[in-house]
């Protein structure tokens, strides 16, 4: 059974910090494209009565983009988030959030000024207590509404430039699912069935990591917020030369249905999960956008997947090849490019040659066909609460590549980059507001380390931590239980010794009775028959 409180929950409201916040979700907002909520700390716009921060006009760079989307002025993410809001928070020192309210990554305290680093683990080095707070929390995710935030289910042309706004609640997890669909949906071109499909603002381009990293943080910092456990983070999955998914167990992210293989087994609270925005062939074809309504079951079926796509599981080879990259992107910087850590990572660079455009997906991609279900879909991936685990694995490598070859900021991308990409270009639809150059830093820098680029020594520290918690856990009833035992074995042999004296006892007392007084000494014990020696035996033996 799940905690009670995930029950307790499940009708309650909590605070988030992505997409449309729900003060700006109004006429009167979409009409004046100001998005500055007050502070709850001070009531004022921005908290700018405390020095949080100000209301400011955004600035969109104009450094042009590559030519594989040959629109403008078609598509709202283009200009992000000029299209919706022309004026935002701007937050001072380290403050964070659409109205200023949180700490910049990294940064805890009612200032703002405690500097802490997170840890992610692996997720087979959690413990027992560990496993069970993540499967719990996120299901609380999954259950609880966000009470910020709501999410477009209509472009801002549907929306009558304002005067009609279309938005829907959703669950702070799905809050999450919608971000990665918007991200990386199709251009709608006007009329159903026609849409652009060479554009995504997220994938297939130099964005594509950075975009995830600030993706983790943002969904790791409202775990904390929705549960008060600051410690949480992310687990990661590393999957290098897994024969099968590892993880796909009860006890983790869920195993496999005895009925129907393509879905979670019943023994996991994911069997209960409800996909949305996973249908992008039936928005394409309607010309509509996800409404964020549930549509069916998750599923999963790892291994089973279309072999012409992808060979399966990426080995400890292909990964250590593509951290030998040097150049974080190249060429066109798309799919195409050649001799690209960023490209090879993704997975449409052949993780053995460097070659872009490869006829079969590697690394990143691999492991979304490998799964074969709700996560082999782009745009409804993030569906599987796999893809945090599988992210975050992908977004250490990216730090191990950031701390090998050491970067500088302008070997990201300026100009040129498929549009959306570019190093000054506002991630889409981060609302607080992120530059993509802004997360080409190390996690360091942004309040975070991985176990596994620890020193040897931490990494030992780690891999027999959970033994050494579980330990810690259940010693006091290892201790009852020696003690118990020694009592055991005391009374026992307490009763043996007693037994063997008396038994001593019984057999001289017999032999005095069977005497004649004025008989001779005996020489030697009396055997009447065999049948006495068996019996004898038989009787020391038992006891």
């Amino acid at each position: 059974m799940w905690p009670l409180e995930i029950i307790c929950f499940t009708l309650c409201f909590v605070r988030s910090h992505q997409q449309f916040p729900r003060l700006c979700a109004t006429q009167q907002a979409l009409r004046t494209k100001e998005c500055c909520p007050p502070w709850e700390g001070d009531g004022s716009a921005c908290g700018s009565s405390s020095g949080r921060g100000f209301c400011a006009d955004v600035a969109v760079p104009d450094r042009p983009h590559g030519p594989q989307y040959p629109f403008s002025g078609l598509d709202d993410r283009e200009g992000w988030p000029l299209v919706f809001y022309n004026r935002t928070c701007q937050c001072a020192g380290n403050f964070m959030g659409f109205n200023c309210a949180d700490c910049k990554f990294g940064f805890f305290g009612a200032n703002c000024n405690e500097r802490r680093e997170s840890l992610r683990r692996s997720i087979f080095h959690l413990s027992r207590a560990e496993r069970t707070r993540l499967l719990s929390y996120l299901n609380l995710a999954k259950q609880t509404v966000s009470r910020d935030y709501v999410v477009a289910t209509g472009t801002h042309e549907m929306m009558q430039n304002g005067s009609n706004p279309l938005f829907a609640d959703v669950s702070l997890y799905d809050v999450f699912v919608w971000m990665h669909y918007y991200v990386s949906r199709n251009a709608l071109l006007g009329q159903p069935g026609n849409v652009w499909v060479d554009v995504d603002f997220a994938h297939w381009a130099p964005a594509f990591l950075p975009w995830h990293r600030a993706y983790l943080l943002h969904l790791e910092h409202e775990m904390r917020k929705l549960t008060g456990d600051a410690s949480f983070t992310v687990p990661y999955w590393d999957w290098r030369d897994a024969r099968a998914c590892d993880v796909c167990t009860d006890e983790l992210m869920g195993g496999q249905s005895a009925q129907d293989p393509n879905l979670i087994s019943p023994g996991s609270v994911f069997s209960s999960w409800k996909v949305l925005c996973s249908q992008a062939e039936d928005y394409n074809n309607r010309g509509v956008l996800c409404d964020g309504r549930e549509e069916g079951p998750l599923r999963r079926n790892p291994g089973n997947h279309d072999r012409n796509l992808a060979e399966g599981i990426p080995t400890s080879a292909e990964v250590e090849f593509t951290l030998s990259l040097a150049n974080y992107d190249t060429g066109a910087m798309d799919r195409s490019a050649n001799m690209s850590f960023r490209n090879t990572l993704e997975g449409f660079g052949d993780p053995r040659t460097g070659l872009g455009s490869s006829s079969h997906l590697g690394m990143h991609a691999a492991i979304h066909v490998f799964m074969n279900g709700s996560m082999s879909s782009v745009q409804g991936s993030a569906n599987d609460p796999i893809f945090l685990l599988h992210h975050a694995y992908v977004d250490c490598i990216y730090e191990e590549w950031l701390r090998k070859h050491r970067p500088s900021p302008s070997h990201y991308p300026e100009s040129n980059a498929p549009i959306g990409h570019n190093s000054e270009y506002h991630m889409v639809p981060f609302m607080p507001l992120h530059r993509n150059g802004e997360f080409f830093i190390s996690s360091r820098d942004l309040g975070y380390e991985y176990s596994l680029l620890l020193g040897a020594n931490q990494r030992l520290a780690e891999s027999v931590r959970p033994l050494l918690e579980e330990l810690h856990e259940v010693w006091p009833w290892l201790l009852l239980a020696g003690m118990c035992g020694a009592i055991v074995a005391a009374v026992t042999a307490a009763v043996v010794l007693t037994a063997k004296r008396w038994l001593r006892g019984s057999s001289w007392l017999g032999a005095r009775k069977g005497k004649n007084t004025f008989s001779l000494p005996e020489q030697q014990p009396l055997i009447r028959s065999n049948e006495t020696v068996e019996n004898n035996y038989n009787y020391q033996t038992t006891m």
